[in-house]
C-alpha cells in the first residue's frame, strides 16, 4: 500500500462545497496507479468559512480518502514542526507538498522560508528514511500584481526551493520539484485570485501527476475526469 499525504494551505484543505485537488488527484491515481495506494493525514475536514475554522465535512463529492495535512493560513513555518509526528502516525510513504504562499506573506522572507523547508525534510526523514517528498514552488495570486515586493519574495523564494530540492535529493529518498501547471492563471483558475476553481484543481493535480510520472515513473499521463 502507497500512502500519499497532501501537505499544504488553503489551496490544498479547500473549503466547504469544493472538490479539492486532493480529490482529482485521487481519481487521476485510482486508473493510472497499477497498485494499492491511499491518501493518509492526520486530517480530513475542509474549512468552514462560515465559523473560519476546519470543522466541514461537506465535500462535493466525499467518495474518497480524505485524510491530509493541510491549514486555512498555515505555512512551512507550521508545518516543518509537525511533519515528523505526522509522517511517523499516518506511515505515510510520498509527501505532496504545497506550501510558501502564507509565509512570504505573513511570516518570513524568501530566505528563512527556504530554512523551514530544510527542517521540514529534514523531519520527515527523521520519521521515515525512504520518505519521498514532491514540491510544487508558490503558485502566484492576485497579490503578485499590486504588491511588487511580495511579487520578488515569491520569485526569490522559488529559486531558493529548486537549488534546495536539488540540494537535498538522495536515491534513497528522493525529492521532486513539480512544474507549476504552465497553464495556470489566477484570473481564470480561482474564485478570488488566490484559490482553485474546478480548472485550477484539475491543473494542480495535474502538475503533481505528471512530475510524478516523469521523475519517478509513478502512474501515468494525466487526464482531467
Amino acid at each position: 500500500m502507497l500512502r500519499f499525504m497532501p501537505v499544504g494551505d488553503s489551496m490544498t484543505i479547500g473549503s466547504a462545497g469544493e472538490h479539492t485537488w486532493r480529490y482529482r488527484l485521487w481519481q487521476h491515481l485510482c486508473t493510472a496507479y497499477d497498485g494499492p495506494f491511499t491518501l493518509v493525514g492526520p486530517r480530513e475536514t475542509l474549512h468552514d468559512p462560515i465559523s473560519d475554522a476546519p470543522t466541514s465535512h461537506a465535500y462535493a463529492d466525499p467518495g474518497f480518502p480524505r485524510a491530509h495535512l493541510a491549514g486555512w493560513g498555515e505555512g512551512w513555518h507550521h508545518m516543518a514542526p509537525l511533519i515528523g509526528e505526522a509522517v511517523r502516525s499516518c506511515r505515510a510513504d510520498v509527501l505532496l507538498v504545497s506550501l510558501g504562499l502564507i509565509d512570504l506573506g505573513f511570516y518570513t522572507n524568501a530566505e528563512q522560508t527556504a530554512d523551514n523547508v530544510r527542517a521540514f525534510v529534514t523531519a520527515a526523514r527523521e520519521a521515515c528514511s525512504r520518505v519521498r517528498v514532491a514540491v510544487m514552488p508558490v503558485i502566484r495570486n492576485i497579490r503578485v500584481e499590486s504588491d511588487p515586493a511580495f511579487a520578488d519574495q515569491v520569485a526569490r523564494f522559488n529559486e531558493l526551493l529548486a537549488k534546495t530540492v536539488a540540494d537535498l535529493d538522495e536515491a534513497g529518498s528522493p525529492l521532486l520539484l513539480v512544474p507549476p501547471p504552465a497553464s495556470y492563471d489566477f484570473h481564470t483558475d480561482t474564485y478570488d485570485g488566490t484559490h482553485p476553481n474546478e480548472s485550477g484543481e484539475h491543473k494542480i493535480a495535474g502538475a503533481f501527476a505528471e512530475a510524478m510520472w516523469r521523475g519517478w515513473g509513478l502512474g501515468g499521463p494525466y487526464g482531467a475526469a
